[in-house]
C-alpha cells in the first residue's frame, strides 16, 4: 500500500505545480497592461482635457493658436488615440485573447483603422499646421518618420494576419502600438532631459525623439522574448520537468523513506 502511493504524491505534486503554474501565469500577465495604461494615463487625459476646452468647457490649458476653431484633424488624433490605446492594452492579455478569439479579431480590426487614424492625424497635423513652440526641424523630422513607420507597421501587421502569419502579425503590431505610446514615454524623457541637458530647442527636440527610441527597444526585447524559436525551448524544459518528477518507481523497488 505505502509503496502504491508513492507515485501518486508525485503525480498529486505535479498537479498542485501545475496549478501553481497557471494561477501564477495568470497574475503576471496583468502588469504589462497595468503599466501601459500608467503610461498612457497622462496623454490620455491631457487630451481629454483638450477635447473638453475646444468644445467650450473650462480652460484647462493655456489657449492653443495652432487650433482655433474646432480643428478636426486633432480631434481625430485624440479620439482616435484613445481607443488604439485603451482596446490595444486587452490584446497584451494572452488568457484574454485566447479565450475570446472571435472578440480578438474583431477588435484587431478596430485597433488597424484607430492606429491608422493616429499616424495619419498626426502626420496632418506635422505638415498643415504650425510647428509646436519651442520645437526645431529635427522634431518636424522625427515626427514624420515615426508616423510614418507606425502606418506602415500597421499595414504590414495586418497583411501579416490575413496570410496566417502570427508570429509577424504579432511583432508588427507591438511594434504600432510602442510608437503610439511615445507620447506618455515623452513625459518622462522630457523631465529628465531638462534636468540634464537643460533647455534648448536641439536638445528637447532629441529627447522627444528618444521617446520612440526607448519604446521600440522594449518592444524588440518583448519580441525576442516571445518569439516561438525561444518559446519551444522553454516549454520542452517544462515538459522534462514534469516527466521526471511523474516517472513511476521501479519494479521491485520501494520508494524512499518507505519501510518493509
Amino acid at each position: 500500500m505505502n509503496a502504491q502511493q508513492g507515485p501518486e504524491r508525485r503525480t498529486a505534486a505535479s498537479t498542485r505545480d501545475g496549478s501553481t503554474r497557471r494561477g501564477s501565469g495568470r497574475r503576471a500577465s496583468w502588469p504589462v497592461p497595468a503599466g501601459l495604461l500608467a503610461l498612457s494615463f497622462i496623454p490620455l487625459t491631457a487630451g481629454v482635457l483638450r477635447l473638453i476646452q475646444l468644445a467650450g468647457g473650462p480652460q484647462t490649458f493655456p489657449a492653443d493658436a495652432r487650433f482655433a476653431g474646432f480643428p478636426g484633424a486633432l480631434v481625430v488624433h485624440i479620439v482616435g488615440a484613445a481607443v488604439y490605446v485603451l482596446v490595444g492594452v486587452l490584446q497584451f492579455l494572452p488568457r484574454f485573447r485566447r479565450q475570446h478569439l472571435t472578440w480578438h479579431r474583431r477588435a484587431g480590426r478596430i485597433l488597424a483603422v484607430a492606429g491608422l487614424l493616429v499616424a495619419g492625424s498626426a502626420l496632418w497635423l506635422t505638415l498643415f499646421y504650425a510647428p509646436q513652440p519651442g520645437t526645431d526641424h529635427v522634431l518636424f523630422v522625427l515626427r514624420l518618420v515615426f508616423a510614418s513607420a507606425m502606418v506602415a507597421s500597421l499595414v504590414l501587421g495586418v497583411a501579416a494576419a490575413r496570410r496566417r502569419d502570427i508570429a509577424s502579425h504579432r511583432a508588427w503590431m507591438i511594434r504600432a502600438y510602442a510608437i503610439a505610446l511615445a507620447a506618455g514615454t515623452q513625459a518622462f524623457t522630457e523631465g529628465i532631459g531638462e534636468a540634464v541637458f537643460g533647455t534648448g530647442q536641439l536638445s528637447g527636440d532629441l529627447v522627444k525623439g528618444s521617446a520612440w527610441v526607448i519604446n521600440l527597444a522594449v518592444a524588440e526585447w518583448a519580441i525576442r522574448r516571445g518569439s516561438p524559436s525561444r518559446r519551444p525551448r522553454r516549454q520542452s524544459a517544462r515538459r522534462h520537468t514534469g516527466a521526471q518528477a511523474t516517472k513511476p518507481a521501479k519494479v521491485g523497488s520501494e520508494p524512499q523513506g518507505v519501510s518493509a
